[in-house]
């Protein structure tokens, strides 16, 4: 083997160590990148947990929401039956001192009036508790569903929060700037923080 050739052999080796060398030192400088990935991949799942609890707080919206409703036509339901016994009640109540009036009934006759009118008090006085009642769980439902609103609403915030701080990660990954994953740490336990708080809302 010529001079020349081992020469030329050792100059291989060497760029080959020098590579190896410049490899080994770009793969240390750049180790962090490992932790962006994984930190990137805590925050994906994070987003999708409070993408699927935001879903749940808007299906209990709608929910109650659909209570209310119920509600409601059943409390006008009874504010018209209601309304039916109070006009039946004044016709009695008219008929009856129409005949006092006029002296044309006898006793049993107006006793048998005075005793419709007090079975209309009674019964206006149970249907009146009734449209009550549906009033109040209407107003139970509607107050569930504006707090069911509301959690939704901010869990959807923290959803964003997360995205955003994914977008980050996956930038920084592209153009390595450490800034960038301190901005996506920080930006992810903000909306862990939204996301905790909601959940811990009773």
């Amino acid at each position: 083997m010529s001079s020349t050739n081992l020469d030329e052999l050792k100059a291989l080796v060497s760029a080959i160590k020098e590579d190896h060398q410049e490899q080994k030192e770009k793969e240390r400088r750049e180790a962090w990148t490992r932790y962006v990935s994984l930190s990137t991949i805590c925050l994906a799942v994070l987003a999708a947990i409070a993408s699927q609890e935001s879903g749940g707080y808007t299906t209990a919206t709608i929910r109650q929401l659909n209570e209310a409703t119920f509600n409601q036509a059943e409390a006008s339901g009874q504010w018209s039956y209601y309304e039916s016994k109070e006009i039946k009640q004044i016709i009695h109540e008219m008929e009856r001192e129409r005949l006092k009036r006029h002296e044309v009934a006898g006793a049993g006759e107006l006793a048998g009036l005075s005793a419709k009118i007090a079975d209309s008090d009674a019964e206006k006085n149970s249907i009146r508790e009734q449209a009550k009642m549906f009033e109040r769980k209407r107003n139970e439902a509607r107050d569930l569903a504006a707090k069911a609103s509301a959690l939704s609403g901010r869990m959807g915030l923290a959803t964003t929060i997360f995205q955003v701080a994914i977008a980050l990660g996956g930038v920084c990954l592209i153009v390595k700037k450490r800034w960038l994953w301190a901005c996506s740490l920080l930006l992810g336990a903000l909306a862990t923080v939204e996301m905790a708080v909601v959940l811990l809302t009773p």
